[in-house]
């Protein structure tokens, strides 16, 4: 029996990195751990929906999106979030290689 890493089960079932149907999946998985970490972050302060929606001013329905991977939030708010949960969230870019010529 071969073994394979989950890189390569992840390229032969969802395509390589730079396909249109792998680059959806990586993020639509960054999405749900970032919405994991708010869902988190808020039990772990024992606030509801609700209370946190007050501190960030907004309704309870949008922390309820927000902790339900909903893909239609803008960075402002997520800083907001995560600011009244007193905690940071860090952006990391990469210039991708697109090779002049």
């Amino acid at each position: 029996m071969k073994t394979r890493s989950l890189q390569e089960l992840k390229d032969e079932s969802l395509g390589k990195i730079g396909t249109e149907r792998r680059d959806r999946y990586e993020y639509e998985l960054k999405v749900e751990i970032l919405s994991q970490q708010i869902k988190n972050l808020r039990k772990e302060q024992n606030l509801t929906q609700e209370q946190l929606g007050q501190l960030v001013g907004v309704q309870r329905a949008q922390i309820s999106k927000l902790e339900n991977n909903s893909k239609n939030v803008t960075i402002g708010t997520l800083l907001k979030v995560f600011g009244a949960l007193k905690a940071t969230i860090n952006f990391s870019i990469q210039k991708l290689d697109q090779g002049v010529g």
